[in-house]
């Protein structure tokens, strides 16, 4: 019986240890502000993505020539552009392409700068020349490799997403290889090194995992980054194909009316601005949750 006890108040223990880790782990989160707050405007930002063209009433690619330039109004609330389309319904379709090209472009360009950064910091020889085309890519600004790639690629939705995700893997490899540097030094690396486990084992099994937080930080901070570089491209003329709906391709119907049609740079603008915002203060809270000394640091 005593056994049994015993494994009981163990079992009760455990569950109440869980249980207060939880309540800890809830209490930071919520007062992170800056993760919260950048947490309420990304999921405004998705059910806007997601429920949006639900909503709206007017097709985004229906013109209405006899309507163009219509400041807002109770038929068009966010006003229509200068072909009579709707202002409203652009934006809500256009955020599945923004957003879509954002989250595609952060998750490619996650996956390759891992590949890159994880071998980079096993194997020297591999690192010299890894290193050595991510710092010439980082060279260059991140806006002219990217008109650059489109030149040669197209304008096309997919190429937006190519082109983009080879401009920032380089910034994701870097990091991944500085975080596994550290990791591959540790004591339990050595050890399984020693009992003959094999180079793949040690990187995916033991390296890779250890390197997941701050992937995750530098993900959100490049997923703002797709936005603003996608609607720089869409406005240049040179990312998004009209007349498919994106926040740039709004913008740059816009700037040749922007004195007589204020609402069709202002509103998609503010849709830029919130999402960028958004990101950045969702990635700044991650990085504070995740590493307390940098915000000890701040303070």
């Amino acid at each position: 019986m005593g056994a049994v006890e015993n494994h009981i108040e163990l079992s009760r223990y455990k569950h109440d240890l869980k249980k207060q880790q939880r309540q800890l782990f809830a209490r930071r989160l919520l007062s992170n502000k800056l993760m919260v707050s950048g947490g309420i405007i990304i999921i405004f930002l998705v059910l806007v993505t997601i429920l949006g063209p639900l909503l709206v009433s007017h097709d985004p690619y229906e013109m209405d020539v006899s309507n163009r330039l219509q400041g807002p109004s109770n038929e068009h609330l966010l006003g229509t552009d200068n072909f009579g389309r709707d202002i409203l319904s652009r934006i809500a379709y256009g955020a599945q392409v923004t957003m879509g090209v954002g989250f595609s472009v952060a998750a490619l360009s996650s996956i390759m700068g891992v590949i890159i950064g994880l071998y980079a910091s096993y194997y020297r020889t591999l690192d010299h020349i890894l290193m050595r085309v991510c710092d010439g890519l980082m060279s260059i600004p991140a806006i002219l490799l990217a008109i650059s790639l489109m030149a040669a690629f197209g304008p096309m939705t997919k190429n937006v997403i190519i082109a983009l995700s080879i401009v920032f893997t380089p910034y994701v490899a870097r990091v991944i290889r500085s975080a596994a540097l550290v990791i591959r030094e540790e004591t339990y690396v050595e050890a399984v090194k020693a009992q003959g486990a094999s180079a793949f084992r040690i990187i995916w099994m033991h390296i890779m995992p250890n390197t997941i937080s701050p992937l995750v930080v530098q993900a959100t901070f490049i997923f703002a980054e797709a936005i603003i570089t996608e609607a720089a491209l869409s406005f240049l003329g040179v990312g998004v194909p009209a007349p498919d709906p994106s926040w740039g391709n709004i913008l740059y119907d816009g700037k040749v009316v922007i004195y007589n049609a204020w609402w069709m740079t202002v509103f998609p603008g503010m849709m830029i601005m919130l999402s960028v915002l958004g990101l950045n203060l969702l990635g700044d809270g991650l990085r504070d949750l995740i590493d307390p000394h940098v915000s000890k640091a701040k303070k």
